[in-house]
């Protein structure tokens, strides 16, 4: 194995081991599941793909977007995959069926999403045109989204 020095830490030289067509147009976004059993791709055609990391091959596919996907997120456990666009809601699916788990009303597009690494807690920014708390700059606000069962 070769190694890599950059400064005082040492990194494996990395290389390209295969090139997928995962989408008919650009690939936008790309999350691995915290398990490394899938990764998922979001894309300008508005769907998400969800890739065997072992077989290289698309298992499902998640369609109930109507815009360019931004943002993708699995949750802690991977069984659970969260995605935004322009669309005014975050898409909640369970990975192995592709079932609709929530649907997340939001009165702009959704920027970023984000599990919590160890619990159902869903962190999402939107284009929030309210609250302005400078007259030159737009008001950010992030939001949660706490599932049944949080402790």
């Amino acid at each position: 194995r070769a190694w890599r020095q950059c400064g005082s830490a040492v990194y494996p030289d990395l290389k390209l081991i295969q090139s997928i067509n995962a989408h008919p147009s650009n690939c936008i976004c790309i999350k691995f599941d915290p398990t490394g059993k899938y990764f998922a791709t979001g894309s300008a055609d508005a769907l998400v793909s969800l890739w065997d990391v072992e077989e290289l091959v698309c298992v499902r596919c998640f369609s109930r977007l109507d815009w360019p996907v931004r943002t993708l997120s699995f949750s802690h456990d991977g069984k659970m995959l969260a995605s935004a666009s322009e669309d005014h809601f975050i898409d909640v699916a369970e990975v192995e069926t592709g079932e609709k788990l929530w649907e997340i009303q939001c009165e702009s597009p959704t920027f970023t999403v984000a599990w919590h690494p160890k619990r159902p807690l869903l962190a999402y920014a939107c284009d929030d045109k309210e609250g302005k708390y400078d007259s030159n700059r737009e008001a950010g606000t992030v939001k949660l989204f706490g599932l049944p069962n949080d402790s």
